[in-house]
Parts: C-alpha cells; sequence; structure tokens
C-alpha cells in the first residue's frame, strides 16, 4: 500500500525535483483499513488560500471536504472517509485573492470524456500483465543492431467505425493483426493524455497521468499494449514535456497563479501552438514531468518515448536569437538519464530539427542523452528533391547526399510522419511530379530509398495506401483504395519492402558507423542516378543499391564493384507485381575486370525508369552452385532501349 500521509522524506524530494514517482503520493488512491475503503487526495497548491475536493459525492460543494496544507511549500492533502471509486471530481481551488476556480487533479489516472472535464478515482494496479517474455527480451537486446520500422498511428483516424472511434480493445482485434501482416516492429501513438480537443491530436493536454478516455479505460489500454507485446509489437508514446493546454480546467494556473508555467510572459507563451511553456526551471515541475514518465514505464509497459518538439525545450522560444534554456537541457539530461536507470532498453527518441550537437550521446560525455534522434534535415531535404520535377533534379543534387556528412553523427530515425502529410502539405503519392503511373513509381523508388538509407525508418499511417489525400484529422484512412490495382499493388510492395529490410543485416546492423555505408558514385547529377554499398558486420556480405530518379531507363547501366564474381537482383521497385513496367535483372550479372568508380570491377545492368534496384554478390562454396537465391517475382524482363549517357 502507498504511503498514507506525506513524509517528510517524500515532501523533500518533491521539492528537490528528484520525487520520481510522485504519483504515489499525489492524486486519488484508495485506502484498505479496518474501518473499511476510504480515499486519500493529495495535491500542490502553492499559491492557494484554500483547497477543498468537489464531487459527485456532495453535489459539487467542497466545504464539507476541506484539505490540510501539510508545509509552507504548498502541499495540501486529506482523507475523505468514503470509498469513492469511480467517482468523478477537481479541486476547488479559493485564490489568494478569493476567487473560486475548479480544477482537474494534475495526477488523476482517469478523466471524464470530453467534452466532460472532471477527474474521475481510478484504481491502476489490479491489471495482470501477460508480457514478461517480451519484457525479458527487450532487456536483452540491442536496438541499434535490430531493424526497426515504426507505423506512426493516430488512433481515432486509423480506422472508425459507424463514424465513431475504435476502442482500444476494437483497436487489439483490428490494429495489431494489421501492424503484423505489414511486418512493422513498432507502433508510435500519437499523445494518449487526456485532452480536451479531438483537432490538437493530444498535444495540447491536460491529463498527463489520464489515458485519455476517447477509446475506453486506462485497463482498455493496457490490454491493448499488453496484446502488442505478446504480438512481438513494441510500443512507443508520443510525450510532450515541453508545453501544455490552457483550459481553465487544466495545469495553467493552477491555483490562481503561474505554478507549472514560467512566471514572465515571454518565456510563458507558446505563441506557436497558443499554450504555455512548462517552468523547467522548478523543481516541483521535474518531479512532476520526470514521475509522468516513470509513471507510463511502470504502470502501462511503454517501450518508449518520442519527445515531441525538443528544440521548444533546448532554446528559449521567444527569444530573437537561438539561445539556449539552460533548464531545457538539464531537464532532458535529467529525464533521459532517469529513464535508463530504471530500464536502460527504453527508446528515448528527440523529435528535434535543430543541429545541437550530441543529441544521443551520453549524458557522462555531456550529450543529452536520447537513444535516437529524428533525421528532420534528411526528410526535409529528400522531400524537397522528390518535389522537384524530374528533369530538374539535376539541379538539387547535393540534397541527397548531404546527409551523407553527418548520418553518423547519432543516433537517426528517418521519419516521414503526420507532420508531412497534413495542412495542405500533401500526401507522399501526391507530392511526386508526374503523371499517375510516375507518382506511383517515385513513391516506391522513394521508400526504396528510405530503406536503403542508414537510420531506422518511420511512417505515418495510410502511406502503405498510397493515399492521393493527406491526412484528415477527422475522418479515417481512404480503406478503399485497396479496391485499385495500384494501390494494392504498393500495399504489396510495402510489405515486400518491409519484408527484405528485416531480414537484411546489411541494411540495419552497422548504419551507426561508416563501415555500414560507402557511396559508388554520388555525382552523377546529370542522369540523377545514385549507387553505394550497405554492409553489416561481415563486411563481405554486402548489398549495392541503385537509385534512378529520372523516367528513363537503361539497358547497360556499368556501375564499379568492389569483388569479382557475379551479382544477383534481390529488389527491384519496377517489378510488373509492384506496379512498374517489369524492367528487372533476371539473370545473374558477371563482373568484369575492368577499374570504374574507383572499383576493380565493374557490372553491366538494366536500370528501370523511377526505379530502385538492390544487388547481391554471390559466393561460391564448394558442393553448391551459389547463395543468394532470392528471387523476384516476375518471370518476364522487359528491357530498356535508352542508351547509358
Amino acid at each position: 500500500m502507498d504511503t498514507v500521509f506525506p513524509t517528510d522524506y517524500e515532501l523533500h524530494l518533491f521539492h528537490e525535483g528528484t520525487l520520481f514517482e510522485a504519483y504515489k503520493l499525489f492524486g486519488s488512491h484508495l485506502l484498505q483499513s479496518e474501518e473499511g475503503v476510504q480515499t486519500k487526495f493529495c495535491v500542490w497548491a502553492p499559491n492557494a488560500a484554500e483547497v477543498r475536493i468537489a464531487g459527485d459525492f456532495n453535489n459539487w460543494n467542497g466545504e464539507a471536504h476541506p484539505l490540510q496544507k501539510v508545509n509552507q511549500e504548498g502541499v495540501w492533502f486529506t482523507i475523505i472517509q468514503m470509498n469513492l471509486e469511480g467517482q468523478l471530481y477537481k479541486y476547488e481551488i479559493v485564490t489568494k485573492e478569493g476567487n473560486v476556480i475548479l480544477k482537474s487533479d494534475p495526477y488523476a489516472f482517469f478523466s471524464e470524456l470530453r467534452p466532460g472535464t472532471a477527474s474521475i478515482v481510478y484504481e491502476l494496479d489490479a491489471f495482470e500483465w501477460n508480457d514478461v517474455k517480451w519484457l525479458q527480451k527487450r532487456d536483452k537486446s540491442n536496438s541499434l543492431a535490430k531493424p526497426m520500422v515504426i507505423y506512426e498511428v493516430h488512433l481515432g483516424t486509423w480506422k472508425k467505425k459507424n463514424g465513431k472511434y475504435l476502442s482500444y480493445q476494437e483497436l487489439a482485434a483490428e490494429l495489431i493483426p494489421y501492424i503484423k501482416e505489414h511486418g512493422f516492429t513498432h507502433i508510435e501513438m500519437l499523445p494518449l493524455v487526456e485532452h480536451p480537443l479531438d483537432i490538437s491530436w493530444g498535444y495540447q493536454g491536460t491529463g498527463y497521468f489520464s489515458a485519455t478516455s476517447r477509446y475506453g479505460s486506462p485497463k482498455d489500454l493496457m490490454y491493448f499494449i499488453d496484446q502488442c507485446h505478446q504480438h512481438e509489437i513494441g510500443v512507443i508514446l508520443d510525450w510532450v514535456p515541453g508545453h501544455f493546454c490552457k483550459d481553465a480546467h487544466g495545469l495553467y494556473t493552477f491555483d490562481g497563479d503561474n505554478v507549472y508555467e514560467y512566471e514572465t510572459e515571454a518565456d510563458r507563451e507558446n505563441h506557436v501552438w497558443g499554450t504555455a511553456n512548462f517552468n523547467l526551471a522548478k523543481n516541483e515541475v521535474q518531479s512532476f514531468l520526470i514521475s509522468n514518465a516513470i509513471f507510463w514505464l511502470e504502470k502501462y509497459h511503454i517501450d518508449g518515448f518520442r519527445v515531441d518538439a525538443v528544440s521548444n525545450i533546448i532554446y528559449w522560444p521567444n527569444r530573437q536569437s537561438t539561445e539556449e534554456n539552460p533548464f531545457g537541457t538539464a531537464f532532458l539530461r535529467k529525464v533521459n538519464e532517469q529513464v535508463t536507470l530504471y530500464d536502460p532498453s527504453v527508446l528515448m527518441i528527440a523529435e528535434d530539427s535543430t543541429d545541437w550537437p550530441q543529441v544521443t550521446g551520453p549524458v557522462h560525455y555531456g550529450g543529452l542523452g536520447f537513444s535516437y534522434k529524428w533525421n528532420m534535415g534528411w526528410m526535409n531535404d529528400v522531400l524537397s528533391y522528390m518535389e522537384t520535377h524530374a528533369a530538374d533534379r539535376k539541379h538539387e543534387h547535393g540534397k541527397m547526399t548531404f546527409s551523407l556528412m553527418y548520418a553518423f553523427s547519432e543516433n537517426f530515425i528517418l521519419p516521414f510522419s503526420h507532420d508531412e502529410v497534413v495542412h495542405g502539405k500533401k500526401s507522399l503519392l501526391d507530392k511526386m511530379p508526374g503523371d499517375y503511373w510516375q507518382k506511383f513509381a517515385q513513391l516506391r523508388l522513394l521508400l526504396a530509398f528510405m530503406f536503403a538509407h542508414p537510420g531506422k525508418k518511420l511512417l505515418f499511417m495510410g502511406f502503405e495506401l498510397a493515399m492521393f489525400s493527406e491526412w484528415k484529422d477527422q475522418d479515417q484512412l481512404d480503406w478503399h483504395l485497396l479496391q485499385y490495382d495500384m494501390h494494392k499493388k504498393m500495399n504489396g510492395y510495402v510489405k515486400e519492402l518491409i519484408k527484405l529490410y528485416k531480414r537484411s543485416k546489411q541494411l540495419y546492423e552497422v548504419e551507426q558507423r561508416h563501415e555500414g555505408f560507402e557511396w559508388i558514385d554520388a555525382d552523377n547529377k546529370e542522369q540523377s542516378i545514385f549507387s553505394f554499398i550497405r554492409r553489416g558486420d561481415d563486411p563481405e556480405e554486402f548489398y549495392v543499391v541503385v537509385c534512378n530518379f529520372t523516367d528513363r531507363s537503361y539497358a547497360d547501366y556499368q556501375i564499379g564493384v568492389p569483388y569479382e564474381g557475379e551479382y544477383r537482383e534481390i529488389f527491384n521497385s519496377d517489378l510488373e507485381a509492384y506496379g512498374g513496367t517489369n524492367q528487372i535483372n533476371k539473370k545473374l550479372l558477371k563482373s568484369m575486370e575492368f577499374s570504374f568508380h574507383g572499383k576493380q570491377w565493374c557490372i553491366q545492368m538494366t536500370i528501370p525508369p523511377f526505379g530502385a534496384s538492390i544487388l547481391r554478390h554471390v559466393k561460391k562454396r564448394k558442393g553448391r552452385k551459389g547463395n543468394g537465391k532470392e528471387k523476384l517475382r516476375s518471370h518476364a524482363v522487359s528491357r530498356g532501349t535508352g542508351k547509358q549517357a
């Protein structure tokens, strides 16, 4: 049983910024005693004149249930001699000016369904988890050396039933098999903290310890996560420790004054999102936020966090120049340290668009301590290049090669997230220039280039359907598209690409080191063709990757290769089965002893239009004709007539 009364030691840690399980002290909790079940409440309201509990059980008149102020720093506490499980409540706070305001509990475990804003007395410990095998496997694994394909999901609009949200239980029945079928290793969910406005997608939260009631109860969410783990799917949660919603019932001016937010307007106001910035200089706010991270790990078995808007934490948001917020960087190091101490296998992922150094460097070496960083520079450059007409791409050639100048400076995730397919930015498919066929071919090419490029992968839901429309944050995905041939073929292509990636150590095993990548030809801007090598731990096990970003095809394109012998094409984005023209390399490609691209050997191959080809060196072994017998799914070869320029 949790501590009944706040101890001096707990209070000391809380005000010191080191009470990392503050949710066990604060909020509402049921107590079992000889007299029966009682309910305790504890809240931090340092500027309040009085604090009372108002709820269904007292007709929302808190005068009969005041809290006692237990220290000068403003912690308030009471025990009500009733079992209030399931009851709605709020804190009735009398400000120092004498005004009475009603506030939701910052530490509540459950909340009323919007538009209601009350907290609910709720216990979390009754759920029986069945994911011990997953957690043991996670503890022993090194994510850096494993394949990672993250499916980013907004639960409310992935799929609907009769226009309504699917519940956590329904999502377990439908979303999990879908993720398994496609081969994704992780699901990343947009924030599930309680929030008042649907179209904020959870990024403007009010209940940081309260899983949103839109899709069911906290135990329903536990069931969903438990099922994910039993099906070997990791669960990543979007987390927003930088700013919060300013709705009247939430954290903003919690006791009539600035409690959770900065006191000065210039630092407090986040004008971009209309929110308030957390006061990361305040110890009690650090206890609150770090406890929240530990809470999701402890109570919900979350496998990691994608930390939103890290740049808004690193830098002061409203300063004229880029100026470090030392409280923000100290907080990031502190939370990453504590999460690592709790469980070093937990993923901490920074959504950071800045060039701040060592985001994924260890804290003891001066880094911020994240596991991974989103490669926003790669994403912006690649999408800008792809949106350029094919004939003009030679003028933007450097955008596709620049990322390799810094690809190994951090542990990167390559993201095509929700932010890139909303608010008029167009869907991935519709970003591609050209006619109908060219759009699909270029999307296949883009995805192949992404999966061959160093870095883990993240894609927002709907990309696998090749949606023409951007994300509509009130409607479900365009599932009807799977009735159409090209969309169905694209869906099959995504499955095959992920399958290839997951079985190919060359594409993920050492992607954080220079040894895993080598350019063959990075300078062919006239033809907009890029060729490179990907390696795993075994340097002799490698792939040759060739990507053509124009609509021209080549029958005898020559590239240098590092070893003598035969090369087999194991993947080609131009397969007819994928919607392509079937300009493939069906036969083994034999090397010629002719120096080219700085290599001793070279091969000649077919290059499809807007196509990506992946080749594997065939090793000869005694008693065998060869290995690398991955076969293309088509039996016909249609070679292009274009000549190598």
